[in-house]
């Protein structure tokens, strides 16, 4: 992680429509619907209320009134990677969903309308990773960043960046900014000059049951007081606070096993 902010606003920023390319969603899938409000619910203070169903069962998470994260329930026979996915806004899905088959990627849900909120699609990268696509109508995407419980960062965790970073140039036309180190490998994807999101090549390190996988990073107030939380309602630390450059972070798991990080940005 080099850039814990991203597009996040300082302050509780809103956000008008995403420039393409842009993170303007977090998902998650679950099979307790109910028990995932709870965890979320008690560690960052969201509110929920009912959002789109044309996949089954689906929440927005509210902070202050304002849209956050969506939380939705996989039917009983699906027994997917339980995972907090990325949705990177696009001005045409289909179009999009087009390039990404045409650049090596895989289209697996859509494009369809998700009601009126807009027009969406899930993908994977050549490398196998899972992100969507938000072309959005009356649902803009996140409504809040930059205070506790919200998006900071979206991280690509997976073997080497070099060759999937192509993939994402190719589809979103990033402009990339690669760390020059021999022992790290890290690129971060730029749209207009401003870091939206992170690719991490972390080799043999990589989760076996996982696979190439995004994080994303909330920020929270106090990094140890979130993880102890996380503990209490359930979930379980993977990799436990530490300072970074850019605040002190952990990598937790929620009761289901969807992997996140904790952020306590400096001030």
């Amino acid at each position: 992680m080099t850039e814990a902010r991203g597009s996040a606003g300082p302050n509780g920023a809103t956000h008008a429509r995403h420039t393409p390319g842009t993170p303007s969603w977090v998902s998650l899938m679950v099979h307790g619907l109910a028990a995932t409000e709870e965890f979320y619910g008690a560690l960052f203070g969201w509110e929920f209320r009912p959002g789109p169903q044309q996949l089954g069962p689906y929440v927005r998470a509210l902070l202050d009134g304002r849209e956050v994260a969506g939380i939705g329930q996989l039917p009983p026979d699906r027994h997917l990677p339980i995972a907090w996915t990325p949705y990177l806004a696009s001005n045409d899905v289909d179009l999009t969903a087009e390039t990404v088959r045409l650049c090596g990627g895989t289209v697996g849900v859509g494009p369809l309308d998700a009601a009126e909120a807009g027009r969406m699609a899930i993908c994977s990268d050549p490398s196998g990773a899972v992100f969507g696509l938000w072309q959005a109508a009356q649902h803009l995407g996140t409504a809040i960043t930059g205070v506790p419980g919200t998006p900071a960062w979206n991280e690509l965790v997976t073997f080497e960046s070099v060759t999937v970073a192509k993939f994402y140039e190719s589809v979103f036309a990033y402009e990339e900014e690669a760390v020059v180190s021999a022992d790290f490998d890290y690129v971060t994807l730029h749209i207009d000059g401003r870091p939206v999101a992170g690719i991490h090549g972390v080799g043999n390190a990589l989760p076996r049951d996982r696979g190439p996988h995004w994080m994303t990073y909330f920020e929270v107030a106090g990094t140890d007081e979130a993880v102890a939380q996380v503990v209490d309602l359930g979930g379980h630390v993977l990799r436990p606070a530490h300072d970074s450059a850019h605040g002190r972070v952990a990598t937790v798991a929620d009761p289901e096993g969807a992997r996140f990080s904790v952020i306590e940005n400096p001030r």
